[in-house]
């Protein structure tokens, strides 16, 4: 009984600490994408629009699908810029709308040039959708915002071409070539971000493309970045104009975050699965030890239901007790490992183990080992309520 009860301990805050962890990683994995790329992006216009569908469902509500989005043909860019932001700003629930122009470069230094892909910007505009103001590791922001020939630099272009704030770099491509003034060095911690992107003014990268808006994107932020994919359809099927939201942008990713959620949830579970049979087989072979007990009890007048309350309180001890130490190593453990050094960059920057405190796993927790401790209790009381005492009395004598 005691090895159950520490099974049911350690499988209660194993199962916290790891859906505290894979989750954690999620939700910081999904603050990056929103910091940078924003909850919806709309660029080029639809031609046509036969691919769109609309539906309403009982409550009167509209839902949009597109069928055809990839056979659909399109005009580069957003071609009435400030039309289209007007009509966003009607929709409830938008925090923040940034006209981004995006081409192709080539950034030199002193001694080598990279390719590049730069946004040109609008500084107060794209800090409404973006945490860039936060991902900046070198220089003041303010030196961006009042020099429109400066430039902003991904900490991974920076290590390549050996650049620091303040150093003088060309641009060339477009119409021609510029020289800009480095006026800090950004890290999201996506590294396809990192080692490809700059951020310009949006004057100087009309100027520089030679293209009012061709290339051109909108980046929205919105208060609820859950509604992002209902959101979007509307927009779509409203605008005319591609939006994509950032759930279908990063589904394989989300995808892998719930496959290794749900594994490790299945895994742990396993756990809390031994320890009700072990309390499952203490409690059957006590019913066949007590089983005479059991009959005198029954003939001084215990009803079957008491008979099986017996050892249905005994699983309730043993699970409350569980539960609660389970609980609380559970939230001991995840603190410990909130606080282990990691290193990651790739799709995300970290320095350490992140984790997600959320009351739902330890409900979630809770849940699983009482059904299994109930159900394993059950059983052998249920047996323990079908024995005749008349019978086992007469077999003993």
């Amino acid at each position: 009984m005691a090895m159950s009860l520490i099974g049911i301990i350690f499988g209660i805050s194993f199962f916290v600490i790891t859906q505290a962890q894979t989750s954690g990683f999620e939700a910081f994995f999904i603050r990056t994408i929103l910091g940078t790329n924003g909850a919806i992006k709309i660029s080029d216009r639809f031609q046509d629009m036969d691919g769109t569908v609309s539906k309403v469902s009982e409550d009167g509500k509209s839902q949009f699908f597109f069928r055809s989005r990839e056979e659909a043909r399109y005009t580069e860019g957003i071609v009435f810029p400030d039309e289209i932001r007007n009509a966003l700003a009607s929709y409830q629930g938008i925090t923040g709308i940034s006209e981004v122009l995006e081409g192709t470069a080539e950034l030199s230094g002193v001694s080598r040039s990279f390719p590049v892909i730069f946004h040109g910007i609008r500084h107060h505009d794209h800090s409404q959708v973006s945490e860039l103001d936060n991902q900046l590791i070198g220089g003041v922001m303010d030196n961006f915002t009042t020099d429109p020939m400066s430039i902003l630099v991904g900490s991974r272009i920076a290590e390549r071409l050996m650049l620091k704030k303040g150093d003088r770099v060309v641009m060339k491509g477009g119409t021609g070539t510029i020289q800009l003034k480095i006026a800090g060095l950004f890290e999201t911690g996506v590294s396809q971000i990192d080692k490809n992107r700059i951020y310009i003014h949006l004057s100087t990268a009309r100027q520089f493309k030679g293209e009012r808006f061709a290339g051109s994107f909108f980046q929205v932020g919105l208060s609820n970045p859950e509604k992002a994919p209902e959101l979007a359809a509307q927009i779509q099927y409203h605008l005319g104009h591609r939006s994509v939201s950032w759930q279908e942008r990063e589904k394989v990713w989300l995808d892998v975050f719930k496959a290794l959620r749900i594994s490790s949830a299945i895994t742990v579970s396993s756990i809390l699965l031994l320890s009700g049979l072990g309390i499952f087989n203490v409690f059957a072979i006590m019913v066949i030890e007590k089983t005479r007990d059991i009959a005198i009890l029954r003939s001084m007048g215990f009803s079957r239901f008491d008979a099986s309350a017996v050892f249905l309180w005994q699983g309730v001890i043993i699970l409350f007790i569980g539960l609660l130490s389970g609980c609380i190593f559970g939230f001991i453990g995840t603190y410990f490992i909130s606080e282990i050094p990691l290193r990651i960059r790739g799709i995300f920057s970290t320095d350490s183990f992140v984790v997600n405190w959320d009351i739902s796993h330890y409900l979630w927790a809770i849940t699983i080992a009482s059904v299994f401790v109930i159900i394993a209790s059950w059983i052998p009381a249920r047996r323990a309520g079908k024995i005749e005492p008349a019978k086992i009395i007469r077999e003993t004598l």
